[in-house]
């Protein structure tokens, strides 16, 4: 009977696992709901804002035109009016000359009305009647018919998998281009500074960490930065607009600190405590799992230790950088001071142990929503693809002959269907794919 209430214990404790973690899903869920509906009204007023802004460029040219043929119309009128005065005068004047039979003045007043008619003609024909009652807008049609063959202002999608490509997690990647930019702000200034974390939102906005807080737009311009601390190590995507980022903050502690992007601006949110140092995180479901150079830790979001998962005491980066797998069951932890990648299971057990001469001090880890496995190494200046259970090598993405220089770390953006890098010296490199 002992065992019996042991096992239903152990049955009880994993249903409630299981419920704390749904019941997280459903906050997140919530989050995740409320933040997308505020981008959709904010995508609106932008819209309006746009809007407004072509028509007070429409309206002004509109005032514009009727000031101009306005001011044209008038200056003919006033021409011809005091064309009119002048030979009303004049004939006047001939009227009474006529009438006084004055033969010497009829000479000059004849000299000077010719003139004055002749003046009146040149201008009559110069200046045709200008029949303008109206001024016609011409609208811009392709305007309309765009916004009327929008279903909609933009697609729902998992915000989790976000747009997960239809492949094999084992199909190889394959490279067609690369770009490199500088994401250096005039703060940054002969300053140095390395890359150690990078990942994306579902709207294609890249959050990178140097010794700030950054993000970029869909160009990889700086659109909003903050300041958290200098000793921040990685960060990951939580929710649509939520990111976490690990920071050590003493010798043997580290904080987990909360950012969410609001109105297109950072904004840094809540943060939890450790007990130990802090390299490596990912989210999963609820679960955030959290590195310390030497072990792999699961937390749930609130910042209550779930339990440790693995632990390599060989060295103070045996434990560095972790990924997790879309569907949960593959854990991947890079050793780089052995030069390997770990593979474990879900409960932490290990699944595979991979080296290979052109993966010399592993460190950042990415795992595409379609499953595909990315390893960089920095000393190797490499990025390659591995299988789902990391015990192969499927291909190397980039190398050193094709000028990269220390990857410290990797994201898949979904929306853009690239590969982007974080570098040292402030750069990234965006890796585009077929």
């Amino acid at each position: 009977m002992q065992q019996l209430s042991n096992n239903l214990q152990t049955v009880l404790n994993e249903l409630n696992k299981f419920k704390s973690t749904q019941d997280a899903s459903i906050q997140t869920l919530e989050k995740s709901y409320n933040d997308e509906l505020q981008e959709i009204r904010d995508m609106r007023q932008k819209l309006n804002t746009a809007l407004d802004k072509l028509e007070n460029t429409t309206l002004k040219e509109l005032d514009a035109f009727r000031a101009a043929l306005k001011t044209s119309l008038k200056k003919d009128i006033d021409n011809c009016s005091s064309l009119k005065d002048e030979l009303q005068q004049l004939n006047e004047a001939v009227q009474e000359l006529c009438n006084k039979s004055k033969q010497d003045l009829e000479f000059v007043a004849s000299r000077k009305c010719l003139h004055k008619i002749q003046v009146s003609e040149t201008f009559l024909k110069k200046i045709p009647v200008k029949a303008i009652g109206t001024m016609i807008f011409q609208a811009d049609i392709g305007i309309e018919q765009y916004l009327c063959k929008q279903s909609s202002l933009g697609r729902i999608i998992d915000g989790m998998q976000s747009l997960t490509l239809k492949m094999k997690s084992d199909q190889v990647i394959n490279v067609k281009r690369k770009s490199e930019y500088n994401v250096r702000m005039s703060s940054d200034k002969g300053q140095i500074y390395n890359i150690p974390g990078i990942c994306t939102l579902p709207n294609g906005q890249v959050i990178l960490l140097d010794r700030k807080v950054k993000l970029l737009d869909q160009h990889y311009n700086v659109s909003s930065h903050c300041d958290v601390s200098r000793h921040q190590i990685d960060i990951c995507q939580v929710t649509s607009s939520e990111v976490a980022v690990t920071v050590n903050s003493a010798p043997i502690s580290g904080v987990v600190q909360f950012i969410s992007v609001i109105n297109g601006q950072l904004v840094i949110g809540r943060k939890f405590e450790l007990h130990h140092m802090v390299v490596g995180i990912a989210h999963h479901k609820g679960a955030l799992y959290i590195t310390s150079g030497t072990a792999l830790y699961q937390y749930h979001m609130d910042g209550i230790i779930n339990k440790r998962l693995y632990e390599d005491t060989g060295g103070s980066r045996a434990v560095s950088k972790c990924a997790v797998s879309p569907a949960g069951d593959r854990i991947y932890v890079t050793n780089l001071d052995q030069h390997k990648l770990i593979t474990l299971t879900s409960d932490g057990f290990l699944i595979s142990s991979f080296t290979d001469p052109e993966l010399q001090r592993p460190y950042g880890v990415n795992v595409t929503p379609a499953g595909q496995v990315l390893v960089c190494g920095l000393g190797s200046k490499t990025v390659i693809q591995v299988d789902r259970d990391g015990k192969k090598k499927l291909a190397t993405l980039i190398s050193q002959k094709d000028e990269l220089f220390q990857p410290f770390s990797i994201c898949f953006n979904s929306n853009m269907n690239s590969i982007i890098l974080g570098l040292n010296n402030v750069r990234i490199m965006a890796l585009e794919l077929h």
